[in-house]
């Protein structure tokens, strides 16, 4: 599995956490773009994309497929709809958010979060939470925890008030205390959302042990883009035959000879599974993934910064929840618009005026979210000045 730090996580020694690897548009965010257990599976799988994929130098700051960052470790935890970027925890940026007074352990509240800002216009900022603080009998600050995302995995430090001080006084870091959460997340609320799902991140999955995915089990596919079965047989049951089924529809059953990779596309939207006959004629759990079609559609040529632009979507088996906008010329230009019902039965929604603040080059990313997870699709514009 790729490390963010370097190289690869080493084969046989234990980790904690997951990933740290900006995915962005390309891999699947761990909690926001699939569930916990998506991602467990996914280790199972010797063959799954946890490592057989790479995006150390072909996207920025990432490594492995799936992945969190330190802004969307803290996102989740703030019952997000999606990540934020860690600059939203800096001053003067956000609703609802006001730095602690004084800026020491013995005012560290749990929920506080600790904003390191960036060097410069281009270079990453940083966020940590504040997840416990011990005192003791006469009330003073023995110790706080503190939780994060950072190269190689989340981590978890407990430091004393005095070590815990001088953590808070290096690189100009602050702390922040979110006073109103809906006014600090504004429309980007997880409630109206299936992710993240934190009673199902919380239930320990039963992971298959005879055929697992390449995506791992319980997730969505883009249609027309290859599924890999892993018959992986581990409890040397035997295989007999591999049946996939849309709905209660059998689409194929494939004969087995042994453990193997089996690989099929699907031009059909719907609900799949798989599951392995064994040679006694038992059935092992099914494994459980979508298949869905996401569309979007720019105008053509550059677009006005000023607004009034419109973007076309469509989608088939999944639900369209978010137009996610990043601007590649201004480090606060990421704004999420999520989707009225309205505008999902229009098929379009027109950017706002005065939203986009620096011309140049516009990633513009649909979102679409399906029981099993969700799916992006991206295309890029150029704004005029």
């Amino acid at each position: 599995m790729p490390n963010r730090k370097g190289g690869f996580f080493e084969a046989g020694k234990e980790c904690t956490g997951v990933p740290y690897s900006s995915v962005r548009s390309e891999g699947r965010y761990i909690g926001f773009d699939i569930g916990l257990r998506t991602f467990l599976a996914a280790v199972e799988n010797p063959l799954s994309v946890l490592y057989t994929e790479n995006l150390t130098g072909k996207v920025s700051n990432a490594a492995a497929f799936y992945g969190t960052v330190c802004s969307s470790y803290t996102s989740y935890a703030l019952q997000c709809g999606i990540w934020e970027v860690s600059r939203r925890y800096g001053p003067g940026i956000s609703d609802g958010i006001r730095l602690v007074e004084p800026q020491s352990a013995e005012a560290a509240q749990v929920g506080d979060v600790i904003y390191t800002p960036h060097a410069t216009e281009t270079s990453g900022s940083h966020v940590e939470m504040v997840t416990a603080v011990t005192k003791d009998d006469q009330g003073r600050v023995i110790s706080v925890r503190i939780e994060e995302s950072r190269p190689p995995t989340t981590a978890t430090t407990e430091r004393n008030a005095a070590a815990f001080n001088k953590h808070l006084a290096s690189r100009n870091k602050q702390l922040f205390r979110i006073t109103d959460l809906n006014a600090w997340r504004g429309t980007n609320r997880s409630e109206p959302l299936l992710f993240p799902n934190y009673e199902a991140d919380a239930t320990p999955p039963k992971i298959n042990r005879t055929l697992l995915l390449d995506l791992g089990d319980w997730v969505p596919y883009q249609k027309g883009k290859a599924v890999k079965f892993h018959v992986m047989d581990r409890d040397k049951l035997g295989v007999k035959s591999l049946i996939i089924r849309r709905g209660e529809k059998v689409v194929e059953e494939i004969a087995l000879e042994g453990p193997g990779v089996h690989e099929r596309s699907f031009d059909t939207c719907g609900d799949y599974t798989a599951h392995v006959v064994h040679k006694d004629g038992s059935l092992i759990q099914a494994c459980e993934f979508a298949v869905c079609d996401l569309d979007l559609r720019l105008p053509k040529g550059k677009v006005p910064m000023n607004g009034g632009w419109q973007v076309g979507f469509s989608a088939e088996n999944i639900r369209p929840i978010v137009i996610y906008l990043w601007n590649e010329a201004d480090s606060y230009g990421r704004h999420p618009l999520f989707l009225s019902d309205e505008q999902r039965l229009a098929g379009s929604l027109t950017i706002p005026d005065d939203l986009l603040k620096k011309p140049g080059k516009l990633q513009v990313w649909l979102i679409g979210e399906h029981k099993l997870g969700r799916l992006k699709m991206r295309k890029d514009i150029v704004i005029a000045p």
